[in-house]
């Protein structure tokens, strides 16, 4: 079957799906969950070869309702609230009676832990060429009593996810897996995202300050910086689409001392020693947008350009000239 494409701003073809979603969640499923993603990583490699796939980072912890389980791990139910609407139904809609099963059966009510993946494989030179698969990482565990005999909930509601638990000891029900979420081609959705938006978006002025500037030449973008995206239909079914930019370095990110009082080579070596920790020319400056630097480091090296220092290549000089004519943060 042909291959769907779509031209991008500068005339260039985009493939419309360069990995398989169908093959990427079987993987997913295929693979048994490690605590360091190796397994999943080099699985992705093998297939996919032709790109350098890497995983950018990882996003917080979450949780969210599990199922019911008997004492010894025994499982009863995959989902609690199904579990519970039927089983209430079961006992002729008499809480009591429900009650009562639960205490008798000594059940147990569990929880998914999980924790998305982003990973990323560049597509082309330019910020925006890269693809994002997000992949959810989760365990179930056992967590605590599914009533409190003592003070037994009122209602469904309350039995389903009570304000103060019985704790057990966790314990992990079955093993730790992965779910296939979603992948995107990011130039493809920048693009889409234009379309929905009168002006340009922060964050794909920060993709073409990028490829202006010297980091763009010696780094790519999703190397030090993945996205959270998000899209949905709004309440009279328009397309509501928007994107954060998000550094990938979860710890050891750079820090920069104030620049107050310090201008010309003074400046131009505390901003470098920022580089090269951060591996890569001009990184402070991208770093600024996101606001893990302070602006008034671009302003002072602004108020340098302004007396003639010239510590910067020219193409770096002028993005600093033109966010300090229109400053912006993503």
């Amino acid at each position: 079957m042909t291959e769907l494409r779509q031209a991008d701003a500068a005339g260039m073809e985009i493939p419309a799906s360069r990995f398989d979603g169908q093959l990427l969640n079987k993987l997913c499923k295929e693979t048994l969950a490690g605590a360091d993603d190796g397994i999943l990583l080099d699985r992705l490699r093998r297939t996919y070869p032709e790109y350098d796939l890497a995983i950018a980072r990882q996003g917080h912890e979450w949780y969210r309702l599990g199922g019911v389980v008997k004492s010894d791990g025994t499982r009863v139910a995959a989902d609690l609230g199904e579990w519970a609407e039927r089983t209430y139904i079961e006992c002729g809609q008499d809480l009591n009676t429900l009650l009562d099963h639960c205490a008798e059966e000594n059940f147990l009510a569990t929880q998914h832990q999980g924790v998305s993946l982003y990973l990323v494989a560049p597509t082309g030179s330019r910020a925006e060429d890269f693809v994002q698969i997000e992949v959810d990482r989760t365990q179930e565990m056992a967590q605590r009593y599914l009533i409190d005999e003592e003070n037994p909930p009122d209602d469904l509601e309350e039995l389903i996810d009570p304000i103060e638990p019985i704790k057990v000891r966790p314990f992990a029900v079955g093993a730790p897996r992965y779910t296939y979420r979603r992948k995107t081609e990011v130039a493809l959705f920048m693009q889409e995202l234009a379309r929905h938006r009168a002006d340009r978006h922060p964050a794909q002025r920060m993709m073409d300050d990028w490829n202006a500037s010297s980091a763009g030449q010696a780094r790519a973008f999703c190397s030090d910086w993945s996205l959270r995206l998000s899209q949905h239909l709004g309440r009279h079914g328009e397309q509501v689409m928007n994107v954060e930019v998000v550094n990938n370095r979860s710890r050891e990110i750079p820090r920069l001392e104030s620049p107050e009082g310090k201008r010309g080579k003074a400046l131009a070596t505390l901003i470098s020693r920022f580089d090269h920790q951060a591996g890569y020319p001009f990184a402070w400056f991208f770093y600024m947008l996101k606001g893990l630097v302070s602006s008034h480091v671009a302003e002072a090296v602004h108020r340098d350009l302004a007396k003639d220092y010239a510590y910067l290549p020219e193409r770096d000089t002028a993005i600093i000239k033109a966010w300090a004519a229109s400053p912006y943060h993503v």
